[in-house]
């Protein structure tokens, strides 16, 4: 049977199980989002293209997990079980929420000031008010950054707190055992998702090599070879340039910065919609959850 590949492939699994015949049908396909989102999750990529396409995977992972925690098969399952197994994903939700949020207010800040940049500089070229919004802005990035290297911190506690939590074996109930492996990967991947998504953010390297954010993550959140920034970076770098009050601005420069910024603007913009659609997906997992938790104790 292909769903019992699920059981096997969970790092954290308690022990080698049989499935019995009756098993929802959501099962195989997410069996096959999660093959996809653990490909993606060992890339070293981090162009938006590639953080476009794990929140996509993620949205659709969400999706799937929604209609295994919604059957009756699930709800049947908890309520001849403790409720503690639906308490543990339901406290991880609630800073995954909160990453989520403060991700999407950084990007939504973010496009204001990218905004403000591209309608200065069509109407001014380069000049001293220009040059003022290019200071906010990188002033703004600076402080993003000191938020971001909370974040991954905290989110690098979240991942090691897997290695140390185990659950007891649920002998009775094979179903509710995959429930509850299928709700500690989702968690493990947005987590490793919001890691790639606040380096991509971020995008920052010390010239003598990673910036102490690359360091905070795991060796395999990062490429430490690729010398390719990303285009958040690209533009930090040029905006930099730019702001080099001595120096004469050549026009080309200019151009290049105006190109960026409408790169930025549209990476912005697709990421910001993608994230609305993750947290209503977060918020209905979490309302799931909470009945779920209702229903056994009613």
């Amino acid at each position: 049977m292909a769903v019992s590949h699920i059981a096997k492939e969970f790092h954290y699994h308690v022990r080698s199980i049989s499935l019995p015949c009756r098993t929802h049908s959501s099962l195989p396909k997410i069996e096959k989002v999660l093959k996809r989102m653990k490909t993606w999750e060992a890339s070293s990529q981090s162009q938006s293209e590639a953080i476009k396409e794990g929140l996509k995977g993620l949205v659709e992972l969400y999706n799937c997990v929604e209609e295994l925690v919604g059957c009756s098969l699930t709800q049947q399952a908890l309520l001849r079980h403790e409720g503690k197994h639906v308490e543990k994903p339901l406290d991880m939700s609630v800073y995954l929420l909160d990453t989520c949020g403060s991700a999407r207010e950084l990007l939504s800040l973010m496009k204001e000031h990218v905004l403000d940049l591209q309608s200065a500089l069509r109407r001014k070229g380069v000049d001293s008010s220009v040059n003022d919004q290019i200071c906010a802005y990188i002033c703004f990035r600076k402080r993003a950054r000191k938020d971001i290297t909370k974040r991954l911190k905290a989110l690098k506690t979240m991942e090691n707190g897997f290695k140390l939590c185990s659950y007891p074996l649920l002998d009775l109930d094979h179903h509710l055992l995959m429930v509850i492996n299928v709700l500690r990967e989702i968690s493990k991947i947005t987590i490793s998702f919001f890691k790639k998504l606040l380096l991509f953010m971020c995008a920052q390297k010390n010239i003598g090599g990673w910036s102490m954010l690359t360091r905070i993550v795991s060796s395999n959140s990062v490429d430490k070879e690729n010398k390719v920034i990303n285009e958040m970076g690209k533009i930090d770098v040029a905006l930099c340039s730019l702001n080099k009050g001595c120096k004469k601005i050549d026009a080309k420069e200019v151009q290049i910065v105006k190109r960026g910024l409408g790169e930025v603007e549209g990476s912005i913009r697709e990421l910001e919609a993608g994230l609305d659609c993750l947290f209503r997906c977060m918020i209905q997992q979490r309302v799931s959850l909470l009945n779920l938790l209702t229903s056994r104790r009613f």
